[in-house]
């Protein structure tokens, strides 16, 4: 059943130039029918009215003649190009004619319908294409008599003839001259496409800061092209990203790996307690690396995070009731409910690394605050500890990024946890932003209604 289609298919032209030309044929060759069908038949009915008319004409100067009692037996030449014109009684015997001619019985029942003075038809018998138009005329005291006008339509004939002629001669040019155009014209508009295509092919994993010409203007083309420098955009930044996100977590590993080992190798030798301990919280450090780095992956991978109630005020006061014990006191502000629509993991995960980060930099206090503003869900953290740059608000959520000695490898944390908050907020469709303050202020805006693509 699929044959038919396919072998079809297989006939049009490979690229979009031929089918282009193809189709501009195609439509030529349709409008040249119509309007060649059109021509011919408006034509030849508009000649075959004059010469009707025009013998319509002549026989009735005839049948004035015959009223009137005047006409002869043999009637002068009609004028007009008429070939006969002849009177026939009511018995088809011939009266008068402008020419010699016998009995015509071929018009002897051809009469004016009832009501009627005239009728006109078309005669074809014995190869003779004619035009006949009868008149109907009345002898003074006498019986009715008709005259009959005839003219041969060869210069009808031969005038539609040499159209037709005309339009089939001049049909194949015609077609080509379109699909000529249509080549030309498609391979002139298709010419930014081709430089598009060769530059692309050239871009490789080596290659990423190469873009495609933009022809300008704003048609699809152009359009086309600024997509794909767009696309190859972003396919140049996540590869930068990614091999920075590489190198970095190589170095961040190779430390923690050699602490472990050398630290091993003295237990070994010299076993103590010391030396495990450290080996342990040195191994500890290294999963907790291992496990950021996993979400940071699957976080990069945008999955649609599950859409259900949370409530941020809620996320907040267990948060700050597990940290009773914590370096600084973690103090609460959230007087009513703040629900969103998320996953309660990946929320208490970035609230839980907003509030570590604060924490480790504060000086005598951190506070947390869960509010509405408007349609959104704002959630902030705010300590008294030193504060971030202006010049740096930025680039703290960057990976593995440390801004002072404050925040050591030893000391500090793995780097990641600002980073990952702030790809969660983005996962949820709103953003985390770092802000002036006494000490940092770190502020997440959710939307009360999260839309089906958060990410754009």
């Amino acid at each position: 059943m699929g044959a038919e289609p396919r072998r079809a298919a297989r006939l049009l032209p490979g690229t979009v130039r031929g089918k282009v030309a193809a189709a501009a044929a195609l439509a030529m060759a349709l409008l040249l029918a119509a309007g060649g069908v059109w021509l011919y038949i408006v034509l030849r009915s508009n000649l075959l009215d004059n010469t009707t008319g025009r013998t319509e004409l002549a026989a009735r100067k005839v049948a004035a003649q015959v009223d009137t009692g005047t006409a002869r037996e043999l009637l002068p030449p009609p004028d007009g190009g008429v070939d006969l014109v002849m009177v026939l009684d009511e018995r088809g015997r011939v009266t008068a004619a402008s020419q010699e001619t016998g009995a015509a019985p071929e018009l002897a029942g051809f009469r004016p319908p009832e009501g009627q003075d005239s009728a006109s038809r078309t005669l074809n018998e014995g190869g003779r294409h004619e035009v006949a138009v009868v008149v109907r005329a009345q002898l003074p005291g006498g019986p009715a008599s008709y005259v009959y006008g005839t003219t041969v339509l060869s210069d009808v004939d031969d005038a539609t003839g040499a159209i037709g002629w005309a339009l089939l001669a001049s049909a194949p040019p015609l077609i080509a001259l379109a699909a000529a155009i249509a080549w030309a014209g498609t391979g002139l508009a298709l010419r930014p496409v081709t430089s598009i295509r060769t530059e692309l092919a050239e871009v490789s994993s080596s290659e990423l800061d190469r873009r495609v010409p933009d022809p300008g203007g704003a048609d699809e083309i152009a359009l086309l092209a600024r997509t794909v420098n767009a696309t190859l955009d972003r396919l140049e930044q996540a590869h930068v990203r990614q091999r920075e996100f590489v190198a970095d977590a190589s170095h961040e590993l190779r430390n923690p790996i050699a602490a472990v080992r050398s630290r091993l190798e003295v237990a070994l030798a010299a076993p103590d307690s010391a030396s495990v301990r450290a080996a342990l919280d040195d191994t500890e450090r290294l999963q907790r690396i291992a496990a950021d780095l996993l979400l940071l992956a699957r976080l990069d991978a945008h999955p649609q995070p599950p859409a259900e109630p949370v409530d941020l005020a809620l996320l907040a006061a267990e948060d700050t009731a597990r940290r009773r014990a914590a370096r600084v006191p973690v103090e609460l502000a959230a007087d009513a409910p703040v629900p969103v629509r998320g996953d309660p993991a990946q929320l208490e995960r970035m609230l839980a690394n907003l509030v570590d980060n604060a924490v480790r930099h504060a000086r005598t206090a951190v506070r947390v605050t869960a509010r509405r503003d408007g349609d959104d869900a704002v959630l902030e953290v705010t300590d008294d500890g030193p504060g971030v740059p202006a010049a740096d608000r930025a680039r703290i959520f960057e990976r593995f990024v440390r801004l002072d000695a404050a925040r050591a490898r030893e000391s500090g944390g793995t780097g990641l946890g600002l980073a990952i908050a702030r790809e969660i907020a983005r996962a949820h469709g709103g953003e985390l932003t770092a802000g002036p303050g006494p000490g940092a202020t770190f502020t997440v805006r959710l939307p009360g209604r999260p839309s089906a693509h958060p990410r754009s």
